[in-house]
């Protein structure tokens, strides 16, 4: 009887200075997949990850209203606040570690701007292809700004909304990390979402034999065991487990 052998682990890694980028004076983007105007065929996403922007807006720089459908759009503040309004009729600013997501679903419009006349907003924004087309559009927040659980992953979106997450229209995990230096947080196997993608916010982190510091990336396939994140500087992180 022949069988199928199960596929290696492989890793890539995505250095910051390594990525796309764009300069429109209101904002400075960097690019890790392609978008836009900026084109890398070797660099079209991960899984179901499309999207990886990590932007700065200017003082009262933004982006005015436009549509977006079928993807699943999250946005984490690193810096500063945006203030966002929807279709949907929801108007609320985001401050610095707070997250948002938005389900474009069947189709949505929304703007997204820095509020403020003095300082610039740092963000990163994430975009993942649903397992399914149309529906409502969606809205919610994530307050979590600095009450991560330190030395741990902080589960924030899921397929199922379990523990206390929020349900998305996709079958991944987003988790975000914070460890203090030297601090180990383990990740359980899992076979269901056997792929993952880590993207570093601030300090430095190593995993699976790779160093990784502010804005790397790495992209772990076909992952079969439990493996570590450990950080050498004070880290934050996001941890994403995909199917």
């Amino acid at each position: 009887m022949n069988s199928t052998p199960p596929a290696s682990r492989t890793l890539t890694k995505r250095l910051a200075g390594e990525r796309g980028q764009a300069d429109h004076g209101w904002l400075r983007a960097r690019f890790t997949f392609s978008f836009a105007d900026y084109f890398d065929p070797n660099h079209m996403g991960f899984r179901s990850l499309r999207v990886m922007n990590n932007d700065t807006l200017q003082p009262n720089g933004g982006f005015p209203t436009h549509p977006h459908s079928d993807m699943e759009i999250f946005t984490y503040v690193i810096e500063g606040q945006l203030a966002h309004q929807d279709s949907m009729g929801n108007g609320s600013t985001i401050a610095a570690g707070d997250l948002q997501y938005m389900s474009a679903g069947s189709g949505v419009y929304h703007s997204e701007f820095n509020p403020s006349a003095e300082t610039s907003t740092q963000l990163y924004q994430v975009w993942l292809r649903p397992r399914e087309q149309g529906g409502a559009p969606r809205y919610a927040e994530k307050k979590l700004g600095d009450a991560a659980t330190p030395n741990a992953l902080t589960l924030l979106f899921s397929g199922d909304g379990r523990e206390g997450s929020t349900a998305i229209r996709q079958d991944a995990e987003i988790q975000f990390g914070r460890l203090a230096p030297d601090h180990t947080v383990e990740v359980p196997t899992d076979p269901a979402r056997p792929h993952a993608w880590i993207q570093v916010i601030a300090g430095s982190v190593e995993v699976l034999g790779e160093a990784l510091g502010p804005a790397d990336g790495l992209a772990i396939e076909n992952e079969p065991d439990a493996f570590a994140i450990k950080a050498t500087a004070e880290a934050k992180f996001l941890l994403f487990r995909l199917s």
